[in-house]
């Protein structure tokens, strides 16, 4: 039986020694930097060690992988303070989880809605009467920061639980100048308080204000916010909600291009309720990501893959809204085009649990679990960090991050097979274990 900790610092000078592991998912074929396409991405002989090695934590990184009895004979005599032996039972690892689209910070609850679209009502007449977006926006408005980021850390908390290592937070319940700057303080504050990588992006354009023109608030984004979101210097991202009935393909394209003259690159909402062409924009002006891009044209994911943008579907969102499930998870595989997966969390789809986002793909969509695992780990960590950064999450090597989880399963496809159920026993981060 593994002899498991519930949560231990993880100090500079502590050696973590991690014995008799199951399977490990490294995913560190080629370039790490880059994103794994097609069947590279299902390729188990190249992505996964076989049962019966070690590692070997120190000073946040891995420093040692290699076979389970050499490690035991090379640190078992270490009874040392500063080293933690840790028997992991046969267990598999994986590295840690990567959820490259969260709206992480905001108040209010919008649970009434599953009743109104119960009822026949769409998204956009349920914004339409004053809910979505626009409630959101109006309670967290209300909410302190003290308020935000205590809730924050609670969310943190729960998507450690289940796995994830680093994620990306977005603004965009504050919809004025003072709310959005406001917001990414909170998340730049809450950095320093949790034990997950946070990824700040401004999302200023997820909808209109209520009792502003739009053509008001649009150019308030682009002469007000977006210079204040440079000078503030938190967000590294611009998204826009660019969806047929909010912001439309020019309104995006300037405000993008906008961006990118400060240095600010790009990361899009488009196409999930129809294909209105913002996964081909989002292709041409070269966004890090195009996200939902459950209806655009095998034309816009070519493209996409030839520009560099990554599609991340984010299959709990229609999940919620009751929708069927038909992202074209395995043409992406087919057609080697680079994809992710993420939660989405936000009002609506109130989950930090990347597990059940690998459930509906496999479950409901059929994509391989190895694929799946690639695309909440080394895809998405292409997406958030610097090709030339030697500490990008998402793969398992020796001089990589200690950002990595062990699992309830001696298979490492078992990480997607529990829906309702955490699988994940332990989660180790560059900063903690818990």
């Amino acid at each position: 039986m593994a002899d498991y900790i519930s949560r231990v610092t993880l100090m500079d000078a502590v050696r973590h020694v991690l014995v008799n592991a199951g399977p490990i998912a490294h995913l560190s074929s080629g370039d790490v930097n880059e994103p794994l396409r097609g069947h590279s991405m299902t390729d188990r002989e190249l992505l996964v060690h076989e049962a019966g090695k070690g590692l070997v934590l120190e000073e946040g990184i891995v420093a040692l992988i290699a076979d389970s009895e050499s490690i035991e004979s090379e640190f078992g005599g270490d009874s040392s303070s500063n080293r933690n032996f840790i028997d992991l039972g046969g267990n598999a690892v994986l590295p840690g989880f990567v959820d490259c689209h969260t709206h992480l910070l905001w108040a209010g609850d919008r649970s009434n809605e599953m009743r109104l679209r119960q009822s026949g009502m769409n998204y956009q007449e349920i914004a339409e009467r004053g809910g979505g977006i626009t409630k959101t926006v109006e309670n967290t408005r209300l909410a302190t920061s003290g308020d935000l980021m205590k809730e924050g850390a609670r969310r943190v908390q729960s998507a450690l639980e289940h796995g994830t290592t680093s994620m990306e937070c977005k603004s965009g319940y504050g919809l004025s100048l003072e709310s959005e700057l406001s917001l990414l303080e909170v998340i730049r504050d809450l950095q320093t308080q949790v034990d997950i990588k946070l990824h700040p992006t401004w999302l200023g354009a997820h909808d209109f204000p209520k009792n502003i023109p739009r053509k008001s608030y649009f150019e308030e984004l682009l002469t007000d916010q977006l210079p204040a979101i440079h000078e503030q210097g938190i967000a590294r991202w611009t998204d826009v909600f660019c969806e047929p009935g909010w912001y439309d393909l020019e309104q995006t394209e300037e405000l993008v291009k906008a961006s990118e003259k400060l240095g600010i690159a790009s990361r899009l909402h488009v196409d999930e309720f129809k294909d209105g062409g913002g996964l081909a924009l989002a292709s041409q002006l070269r966004a890090v990501s195009g996200d939902h891009v459950g209806h655009s044209s095998d034309e816009a994911r070519h493209a996409a893959e030839q520009n560099g943008t990554m599609q991340t579907f984010l299959p709990g969102t229609p999940y919620v809204l009751g929708k069927d499930l038909t992202l074209p998870l395995q043409r992406c595989v087919e057609e080697a085009w680079r994809f992710s997966l993420a939660t989405d969390f936000n009002p609506n789809c109130r989950s930090l649990s990347i597990p059940f986002v690998g459930s509906l793909a496999t479950h409901r969509m059929g994509l391989d679990p190895l694929a799946a695992l690639v695309a909440v780990t080394r895809n998405p960590a292409t997406t958030l960090h610097d090709s030339a950064d030697r500490s990008i999450p998402g793969s398992l090597r020796e001089g990589g991050p200690a950002d990595l989880i062990v699992i309830n399963s001696t298979d490492v496809d078992g990480w997607c097979q529990t829906p309702g159920d955490n699988p994940v026993i332990q989660t180790f981060t560059s900063k903690q274990i818990l």
